[in-house]
């Protein structure tokens, strides 16, 4: 069982940057794919972006890559997006959640074991 806790969402304007946080509790931290996944009003929600077990790979979206970085520090027990440049469509929900898949990379909603409960990041123009 894995316990998942996002920090770091906030409201900043167009151009700005914000890092969320997302500590896991629980083992074995390292076994798992992290991701990061965000929601906006009225619309499904989006895979962002993946990490390895390791954190030596990541995968990102089309409209992650470039501006956002994800990254890991296994002896914390977290995971990090950094995201930069940020535009008023970036303005969502944003969650981490971790997967035992042992594929790579893993960008499917149904295919992530466990989620937090997110953490609201607005931006405004």
């Amino acid at each position: 069982q894995v316990q998942l806790v996002e920090s770091g969402g906030g409201l900043v304007q167009a151009g700005g940057s914000l890092r969320l946080a997302c500590a896991a509790s629980g083992r074995s931290f390292s076994r798992y794919i992290m991701g990061w996944f965000r929601q906006a009003p009225g619309k499904e929600r989006e895979f962002v972006a993946a990490i390895s077990w390791s954190g030596s790979s990541s995968y990102y979206s089309d409209s992650a890559k470039g501006r956002f970085t994800i990254s890991r520090d296994n002896g914390k027990n977290t995971v990090y997006l950094q995201m930069n440049t940020l535009k008023p469509e970036d303005t969502a929900v944003y969650y981490c959640a971790a997967t035992s898949q042992m594929a790579w990379p893993v960008v499917g909603r149904p295919d992530y074991d466990y989620w937090g409960q997110g953490t609201q990041v607005t931006v405004s123009s």
